[in-house]
């Protein structure tokens, strides 16, 4: 059986597979969306179809709604093409639970799925839509960027700045972004409006970021006389246009083979994924967790679907920033690089393999009890304590969940600063006593030591994709396995070095106190031979 619409109507098949089919008349949910317009979404990752789809999803079957999504790819085109339109819109969404059971449904949501290289017109169509109530993203953090490291715009963007929105016809902006602010101005001067521009990205202030990005583009085009000030002041009204803060949380990795074989067995075919041309993985079924939050700030200038009806909390901005900081850095990510770090230092390619080694468990224990909930941000609307035992109980151990330390390891300079650098700010901050911070300098020291590409066993790793890796490869250069330092004159320009760390860690205290000194020797440690990891992980956990 092939999945597409024809293949819905074999109920019988779907039924002894065991996957439960959409409860709703599709043909007129496509047909009421295409009239009446409420929510695009862009970013047609695997992210989306495993949770924004999913939720709509549900209130579509529960006759809560009667529209589904239009969802739109401006970065790699042939997403589209390769898991939407080729299977009539339709997903496969597997949910991998802890306790080793799985739930299977297909998502059915996707009223239309469009190319943004190809379908701006379309897109502005529906823009122009006094219906439409949200545009919402999951296009990365990266994906909100103008600029190079250096500050300049992107060609792309000062080309689109140049040019302007071009509502009225000629070359339509060539940037995601400057695309994305033209659909706002074909809003505006159709009616001005109002909509909610809701970024959904794992980044902290995502709506204010997404905000930024609009208004840099517009007032561009305000000096180069390519737009009036009225649509500025358009894009500044909350009451026309918000952009609210998210934070989003749900592990969905790049569908796994495990998965695709099941389904296979199933007697579905064509279930095989695929890699397009800008290296994108994608197939026809997602893998997620079951475990998922979405808090979403609730500024709604034009209406909203009922999705707290679904499980999302809608609340005020403050809170939304608790939640995020409680997650982000002490409650998941912190735990997240941990595992990290000493995963691919000692061969695991697994998280929920490392789930099973004693030490690495009472590494993120410490981490996380012991010395992040002390200064953690208490959001009021989720316990952190609650949150913690959740992640380490029921989501890392899940052994359904393919993730590996080396995706989490991915930019990890860049994540370190929020993910530790916060909490080592606040302890100075609150005057507590840094001579209980045992596990978070072996975590950073692990990751100086995981930066030499060599493994516990003395092999050569390829260090996971960071864009200040080649600074850091070089300012650690000449280290080698068995070598018993001293280290300071490498490592202290990087411990003292606030932008990866929000604080010199040389300056925390006396001896007793001093983190940049106590990294130095843990990574010495680690450095004495093969075997060294292991042993001055397994001695740090038990005395931590």
């Amino acid at each position: 059986m092939k999945l597409n619409n024809e293949s819905l109507k074999t109920k019988d098949f779907w039924e002894k597979a065991n996957i439960t089919l959409p409860q709703f008349d599709r043909e007129k949910m496509i047909a009421a969306t295409k009239t009446a317009p409420k929510w695009v979404h862009f970013g047609a990752g695997n992210i989306f179809r495993a949770f924004p789809a999913a939720l709509m999803q549900y209130l579509l079957d529960n006759e809560m709604e009667t529209t589904g999504i239009v969802v739109a790819e401006g970065y790699d085109g042939e997403i589209i093409d390769k898991s939407f339109t080729a299977f009539d819109n339709l997903t496969i969404l597997v949910t991998l639970k802890s306790d080793g059971t799985t739930e299977k449904s297909v998502i059915a949501s996707v009223a239309s799925s469009l190319r943004m290289d190809s379908a701006l017109a379309e897109l502005k169509d529906i823009f122009k839509s006094p219906s439409l109530q949200m545009a919402s993203f999951t296009i990365t953090e990266k994906g909100y960027s103008l600029t190079g490291r250096d500050g300049s715009l992107f060609p792309d963007v000062a080309e689109d700045i140049k040019n302007g929105p071009l509502a009225a016809g000629g070359t339509s902006p060539k940037s995601y972004l400057g695309r994305i602010a033209s659909l706002l101005y074909e809003r505006f001067i159709n009616g001005a409006s109002p909509l909610a521009m809701v970024s959904m990205d794992n980044c902290s202030h995502n709506g204010d970021i997404l905000f930024a990005a609009m208004e840099t583009i517009t007032k561009g085009w305000i000096e180069n006389n390519k737009a009036d000030t009225a649509f500025l002041n358009y894009l500044q009204d909350k009451n026309k246009v918000s952009f609210p803060w998210s934070m989003i949380d749900k592990i969905t990795p790049r569908p796994d083979d495990s998965v695709k074989d099941m389904l296979i067995s199933c007697g579905l075919e064509n279930m095989e994924g695929t890699v397009t041309s800008k290296n994108t993985y994608v197939a026809p079924f997602v893998n997620a967790e079951e475990t998922q939050y979405l808090i979403i700030e609730d500024i709604f200038p034009n209406g909203r679907p009922a999705l707290e009806k679904t499980g999302v909390m809608f609340t005020d901005k403050e809170t939304v920033d608790r939640v995020e900081k409680m997650k982000v850095c002490t409650c998941l990510n912190p735990l997240h690089t941990s595992l990290a770090v000493f995963g691919c230092l000692l061969g695991y390619t697994r998280i929920s393999d490392e789930m099973k080694d004693p030490s690495l468990v009472k590494l993120i224990e410490g981490v996380g009890y012991k010395e992040g909930l002390p200064v953690v941000t208490d959001p009021g609307i989720i316990k952190p304590r609650d949150f913690i035992d959740q992640v380490i109980n029921v989501r890392l151990p899940n052994p359904f969940m393919p993730d590996a330390p080396q995706r989490i390891a991915m930019d990890t300079s860049l994540k370190i600063p929020i993910r530790f650098g916060e909490t080592l700010k606040e302890y100075k901050k609150s005057g507590k006593n840094f001579a209980g911070l045992r596990l978070i300098p072996l975590v950073i020291a692990g990751w100086l030591r995981y930066l030499l590409g060599i493994d516990d066993q003395g092999k050569n790793f390829e260090v996971s994709p960071d864009p200040n890796y080649e600074t850091l490869k070089i300012a650690l250069s000449g280290i080698t396995l068995g070598q018993t330092g001293p280290f300071t004159e490498k490592l202290k320009p990087i411990l003292s070095n606030p932008v990866y760390f929000g604080i010199n860690l040389y300056e925390t205290g006396c001896s007793e106190t001093n983190l940049g000194k106590r990294i130095e020797d843990l990574f010495t440690q680690m450095l004495n031979g093969a075997g060294a990891v292991r042993k001055t992980l397994d001695l740090s956990v038990n005395i931590g």
